[in-house]
């Protein structure tokens, strides 16, 4: 029982050690590009950069100049120490790509009107003006340059694969909630914000 203790011990401190590290390539504002090692209903319908498999999407931000990572998960618009986000996403063998915004883009004030979204709960039906906020259309709505201008439009929504058709997952998902699948209506995904000619990526963080 000790040596299992110790060698959680041992890994959490080798994490923020990593976690501190890695976090010193990073700037404000950057996006961060989770890419998943087998296809899930979100990237069966969307796509990322060289076709990686891209389902999430958080900011990069520093509190107290201490990493932080602003993001939108199933519990909520949340600002979490970067450390725990790696925690997470070992659990689930993804990978994590930094995206750098190009062009003069007023990325600290986008950064800070996305903090004002922290408690927001998660919108699970992707619907659009409502309260509700998922993990792309945190950066979506909030990023812009000095003016207002969105850096990222919205698109049409797709829940459709290859082939056109709305996959069954997608039908399921809202059978079940008494909706209609939101096909076409306006909005984002992180794949497609991957792929913006506005966003570099400039490496992997993990």
């Amino acid at each position: 029982m000790k040596k299992y203790l110790l060698s959680i011990i041992l890994l959490c401190v080798a994490l923020m050690g990593y976690a501190q590290h890695s976090s010193s390539i990073l700037k404000e504002g950057d996006l961060l590009f989770y890419t998943s090692e087998s296809n899930n209903p979100i990237t069966d319908v969307t796509s990322g950069f060289d076709n990686r498999r891209v389902d999430h999407v958080s900011i990069f931000t520093r509190v107290n100049n201490k990493p932080y990572i602003l993001e939108a998960t199933h519990k909520g618009v949340i600002l979490q120490p970067i450390d725990s986000t790696f925690v997470r996403m070992d659990k689930r063998q993804k990978h994590i790509f930094i995206g750098r915004i190009q062009g003069k883009w007023d990325v600290e004030a986008s950064v800070a009107k996305a903090k004002s979204y922290i408690g927001r709960p998660y919108d699970f039906y992707f619907e659009p003006n409502d309260s509700a906020i998922y993990c792309s259309e945190l950066v979506q709505i909030n990023y812009q340059d000095k003016k207002g201008h969105l850096l990222f439009e919205p698109i049409p929504m797709s829940f459709h694969d290859n082939s056109g058709e709305i996959t069954n997952y997608w039908k399921e998902y809202y059978r079940k909630a008494g909706k209609k699948v939101p096909e076409g209506a306006p909005g984002s995904n992180p794949g497609n914000l991957s792929r913006n000619p506005k966003v570099k990526i400039i490496g992997q963080l993990r």
